[in-house]
């Protein structure tokens, strides 16, 4: 069926007429619009669903949430037989989250499954939270997290209050699929069960996460800590300063130009604290203020970006991989500091294409770090297998993702925020700063350059050019890369790894992810990855070199850079 075909078969089914008005526009109007629009179903993948909202079949929009959540709701009736099934349902501040929630809430309650629906926005991860809380089977959340705003997004978690992991999530894929009419969607909510979630669940979250302070002696020698703290217009204000409030800070400033929840994200070009230029405000603030530490969270509060003075005196970002690492430092050196450490029963984990400094200093400490694939449903995953024995004591990704427990199975900015905290008030007991912490880390484990470049290739088109690029990589991969031969390769998609030198091949315990992977002789990884959510793939270079002081951090990092640079040459990358 062309675009316009299908186009022209939704206009024949029961749908609202500014929905029909604006199918009627597009068959009018331009062409390769009516086909972006058209041209296929927004994919229910492994997690949910991501896109433009808008009119068509590859858009968000109230029919494409109604047939994912009739899909949903099919799955866990086969699923849960006999049992009332409950779910809880949680969206951000997009355009339309709050729409597409009340949807998603009366789908599910017309298909008799009891629905608990937060009264206003909050972050994602009280919504894994929630979930355990209240018995729930599965949960949504209405979010595109840090996309542009023109999109949103649909993400489903299961009765772990982790997001959806094989066998459910081809299983539920299978059952969306199977909707191949918009009169399969029944959308006659039953408002009795329908129960809104208030003021008692954050409560509850906050409780929870605030007592997992490690030491909280540093907290109240430093509570007059300066913190800065910026929601870029998302859900973080709602749970972030009262955290921390809860933890004894005293001096939570926030940035009053992006406190507000606002879909449109006025005072940013992306709400992605990944990006400079989404914290410039908070960044002017903590410079004039004279801050000890900035931390700012995306639209769904899963992510949060960090900034703290450097050499110079100013505030510098953080990178992701720079923030786990701290992370896992402070958590197993306190805990070894305090008796806490149990080295045979606690363990971390960390994705595949985050920094392995993270794994030398788990390695330290003789606590075993798990690798997975992209994706904190893996984390959880892992968590899941382990449970009861054995202790989660935190993990993370470098694209700013952080859980320190298990007490969500998600990503957690509201945690990781009382975390960083924690951390800087312990910093600054000693007379230091987070980056001279992390300099104190580079000598003691080599310095370490993490860098990550995207290459953004959008629509039909784009999709085609990013599947190219991956399979000349798995056809004529690399011999060199940064001047140092590649001794392995790991291909996540065929499940195995090839020893260059030998050529011997070994099977890859993973599930199948499109993901390559180089190692070179001189110690380097190299990573490549089409995003599961955005047009995009992205490119994962991890460096490492020895020191033997701190007067060598500086030099070394300009070199590994340098090093970057050639690799991105070698990758055929510039020309591409």
């Amino acid at each position: 069926m062309t675009a316009k075909e299908k186009a022209e078969s939704w206009l024949e089914q029961d749908i609202d007429l500014d929905f029909k008005s604006g199918i009627e526009k597009l068959l009018k109007g331009d062409e390769q619009e009516l086909t972006e629009a058209f041209y296929k179903d927004l994919e229910f993948g492994t997690g949910g669903l991501r896109g433009i909202m808008g009119v068509g079949s590859n858009r968000m929009n109230k029919y494409t949430v109604g047939m994912a959540t009739q899909g949903l709701s099919n799955y866990l009736l086969k699923a849960f037989p006999g049992k009332q099934v409950k779910v809880a349902i949680a969206h951000d501040s997009r355009n339309n989250s709050r729409f597409f929630a009340e949807t998603t809430a009366a789908v599910f309650s017309a298909n008799g499954i009891k629905v608990y629906l937060f009264e206003q926005l909050r972050p994602t991860p009280e919504l894994s939270f929630a979930i355990r809380e209240l018995g729930c089977q599965s949960g949504v959340v209405l979010t595109a997290s840090h996309n542009p705003k023109e999109y949103n997004g649909y993400k489903a978690y299961w009765d772990d209050g982790a997001q959806v992991t094989p066998p459910h999530d081809q299983n539920i894929i299978d059952e969306v699929q199977a909707i191949t009419s918009l009169s399969a969607i029944n959308f006659n909510a039953n408002n009795n069960l329908i129960v809104p979630l208030g003021d008692k669940m954050d409560e509850k979250y906050l409780k929870t996460i605030t007592e997992l302070a490690i030491d909280p002696t540093g907290i109240k020698k430093e509570h007059d800590l300066n913190i800065v703290y910026s929601s870029i217009h998302g859900t973080g204000i709602t749970l972030v300063p009262k955290a921390l409030q809860m933890l004894g800070f005293t001096n939570v400033n926030v940035v009053k130009e992006q406190e507000e929840p606002n879909g449109n994200f006025p005072t940013v070009v992306y709400p992605n604290p990944e990006e400079a230029e989404a914290l410039t405000l908070a960044l002017k603030m903590a410079n004039s203020t004279n801050a000890d530490i900035l931390m700012a969270t995306d639209p769904d509060a899963d992510r949060v970006g960090i900034a703290a003075k450097g050499k110079s005196g100013s505030f510098e970002l953080m990178t992701g991989n720079q923030m786990v690492s701290l992370m896992a430092h402070y958590t197993l050196n306190k805990r070894k500091e305090l008796g806490s450490l149990n080295t045979s029963t606690q363990y971390m984990v960390k994705t595949i294409v985050t920094t392995n400094l993270f794994d030398t200093i788990c390695a330290d400490f003789k606590v075993p770090c798990y690798n997975t694939l992209t994706g904190f449903k893996y984390i959880a995953e892992i968590i899941k297998e382990l449970e009861g024995p054995h202790q989660f004591i935190g993990g993370g990704e470098e694209s700013y993702g952080y859980m320190p427990s298990a007490v969500t199975r998600d990503k957690d900015a509201v945690a990781t925020c009382a975390l960083i905290a924690e951390m800087a008030a312990d910093a600054k007991a000693q007379g230091k700063t987070l980056w001279n912490i992390l300099e104190d880390v580079y000598v003691a484990y080599g310095v370490w350059y993490d860098n990550m470049r995207s290459v953004t290739r959008k629509g039909i088109k784009g999709a085609e050019e990013i599947s190219n690029k991956m399979k000349e990589l798995r056809e004529d991969p690399p011999s060199h890369l940064g001047g140092s031969k590649v001794v392995t390769i790991k291909d996540y998609q065929t499940g195995k790894e090839r020893d260059l030198t030998t050529g011997e091949q070994k099977t890859l315990d993973y599930p199948v992810s499109n993901v390559l992977q180089f190692f070179t002789e001189n110690g380097s990884k190299v990573s490549a990855r089409p995003s599961g959510t955005e047009p995009k793939i992205k490119f994962y270079f991890s460096l490492t070199r020895k020191i033997s002081n701190k007067g060598e951090i500086d030099s070394t990092i300009e070199k590994l850079k340098s090093n970057v640079d050639e690799i991105v040459n070698d990758l055929r990358l510039n020309k591409w």
